[in-house]
């Protein structure tokens, strides 16, 4: 991975973008055993009919996961200082994701050259599902 560096990065620099596959329920499943929610909702049909959904649907934990992933295909995990998100819309199974990130502004902050970056996720009908927030520091 070539680590982009503060002096080349500017403002408006689109980071790589990341899609996704149709969400399945194998990958709700894969979720809720990796990261311990169990909740039924994202994986018996019955519970979500039950809550009013047509069927189960993605986690959001999982969607916040793929947005950091377009975070991590451009830096390393440990350049990121922060990390922000706010759920906008329920990921159905089927939709899917395309991730994508933006630089907002440079700055320094406590000695270290950092960029801010909006991140936004959406479906293929173009549904934001997450928009997001991120601090990442630069050499």
């Amino acid at each position: 991975m070539n680590l982009p560096t503060f002096a080349d990065v500017q403002v408006g620099d689109e980071l790589p973008a990341l899609q996704l596959p149709p969400v399945d329920r194998t990958t709700l499943a894969l979720f809720a055993g990796a990261s311990g929610d169990h909740n039924p909702i994202h994986i018996d049909t019955d519970v979500a009919r039950r809550a009013g959904m047509p069927d189960v649907f993605s986690q959001g934990m999982l969607g916040m996961a793929w947005l950091a992933r377009v975070i991590t295909g451009w830096v390393p995990q440990k350049q990121l200082r922060r990390f922000d998100a706010r759920f906008q819309g329920i990921t159905h199974l089927g939709n899917a994701i395309h991730c994508n990130g933006r630089v907002l502004e440079k700055l320094e902050l406590d000695g270290e050259h950092c960029v801010r970056i909006e991140l936004r996720s959406a479906n293929q009908f173009g549904q934001t599902k997450i928009v997001g927030e991120a601090l990442v520091a630069l050499p």
